[in-house]
């Protein structure tokens, strides 16, 4: 016969399991007041571009029950615009996870990124004023053989100065252990008229000008990310590092690594 005592300590064991398989949160901080890519990026300059608008402080990614909310945090409160509807418009967030073996070293089109050996995404994430539909459009179209792996919530809010939005766990794959997952975060610039290879993304050009970053190369070789998460091992600078040839092609591309708790 099992005891009243036993009986409390196997139903409180289950309602620890239970807890710890249904809610799971991980958080990592970004330096403010680096929101200028490798280092030399001019924000547009259009008034829409607010200073510490595109300067990544904070991420959380947080499991409850079978959805897995990611929350991206800006330097300045979010404002919309343009009329997107969602609390926000000038910003696009890109979230990298790496939640198991294998997976991607490629970037999307338009960020002009790669990520090291060892480091490679197996989700992305795509935090966007834009519909759901035209992100999945738009990634169809410019990255077929990415697109599987592209997950966009139904709806992306921007409140404060925090972006967020949810999608199901089943979509992210992995073992579902959110805190034990390695996480990449790309600032970008929400580009409702993009180039014809770039996945609604804004160019950084040599020059600044009303909708374009400045610093860059008029070429193709620069990354085009304003902020991304660093670690003490993994640094900004290091990670957006470039080298352009004569004719603009990238020599060396900017390479990531993934972030872990």
């Amino acid at each position: 016969m099992i005891s009243n005592n036993t009986s409390l300590a196997i139903c409180f064991a289950s309602i620890l399991a239970l807890a710890a398989s249904t809610a799971q949160a991980v958080t990592f901080t970004d330096p403010k007041g680096d929101d200028n890519g490798p280092g030399t990026y001019v924000y547009p300059t259009d008034s829409v571009y607010k200073p510490g608008s595109f300067d990544l402080t904070k991420l959380a990614v947080t499991k409850k029950g079978d959805q897995v909310e990611f929350a991206a945090d800006v330097n300045s409160s979010l404002e919309d615009p343009w009329g997107m509807g969602n609390g926000f418009a000038v910003q696009m967030v890109f979230i990298f996870v790496k939640t198991g073996a294998g997976g991607h070293t490629e970037g999307l089109p338009g960020l002009n990124v790669q990520f090291a050996p060892g480091n490679e995404w197996n989700k992305v994430v795509i935090l966007s004023p834009q519909k759901k539909a035209r992100v999945i459009g738009e990634a169809e179209t410019k990255a077929p053989k990415l697109v599987a792996d592209i997950v966009v919530p139904n709806s992306t809010r921007g409140s404060n100065r925090t972006i967020k939005g949810s999608v199901p766990l089943s979509e992210l794959g992995g073992d579902g252990n959110v805190d034990g997952w390695s996480y990449q975060v790309v600032m970008q610039s929400n580009e409702g008229f993009p180039a014809a290879t770039d996945l609604l993304t804004r160019k950084v050009n040599e020059y600044e000008g009303q909708h374009r970053w400045g610093g860059g190369n008029d070429g193709d070789c620069d990354p085009h990310v304003t902020d991304v998460l660093e670690s003490d091992s993994a640094k900004q600078a290091d990670m957006l590092a470039y080298t352009c040839g004569p004719n603009g092609e990238s020599a060396k591309m900017a390479t990531l690594k993934m972030i872990k708790k």
